[in-house]
């Protein structure tokens, strides 16, 4: 009789601890993903072949500071656009930046980017030329040159001519506070798990 009331505590036991070492993971999980990281999902093909429609993303703001070269996920209130937004930074504020339309090249503080690993060129020229004189006239001086303005930063796709970002006046630049965070790794699909760059 005692052995048999010592198997039911001892699985009652067992069965407790399974339960408590759940609980206490969906707790860590749920934790993480409030603080210190979320999902995303990319929607569209702006940021093609770095990433690609319906990939699954990780992101986080935890102690970020957007810096030129990340990528990024935004969402900016009463914009343009309803949904969050995917986009490298190519400049913050403070930055001087440049943009040679016909040559594709983006000069930050009069240093031409080295884009060549993630830019996908489909024209002979890039797109919103037009756009972007017209909609930043008042920052631009006589060399097309602009200095960012503190608290903002300027967001392109890495899919230069099917890319609606700071040159497209629904965009424009954007508010660091908008920032939901950086792009860290992929999820999925499985084949491209591991980090962005």
């Amino acid at each position: 009789m005692d052995e048999e009331k010592t198997k039911k505590s001892g699985a009652l036991a067992g069965i407790y601890s399974v339960v408590e070492i759940i609980a206490v993971a969906v707790v860590v999980v749920i934790l993480l993903f409030t603080f210190v990281a979320r999902l995303s999902t990319v929607s569209g093909t702006s940021m093609v072949s770095t990433l690609s429609n319906g990939d699954k993303l990780v992101i986080s703001n935890l102690f970020y500071t957007p810096k030129t070269g990340d990528i990024i996920v935004f969402q900016q209130s009463g914009g343009y656009f309803n949904e969050p937004l995917i986009k490298r930074v190519i400049a913050v504020g403070g930055q001087r930046l440049r943009i040679d339309f016909t040559n594709w090249l983006v000069y930050v503080d009069g240093v031409a980017l080295d884009e060549t690993d993630y830019v996908n060129r489909r024209a002979s020229t890039m797109t919103y030329r037009t756009e972007y004189y017209e909609y930043y006239a008042d920052l631009l001086d006589e060399s097309g040159t602009m200095t960012i303005p503190e608290g903002k930063i300027f967001v392109m796709g890495d899919n230069r001519n099917g890319s609606a970002d700071s040159r497209f006046p629904g965009v424009g630049l954007v508010d660091v506070e908008d920032v939901m965070g950086k792009v860290l790794f992929r999820l999925f699909p499985i084949g491209a798990f591991g980090a962005v760059k």
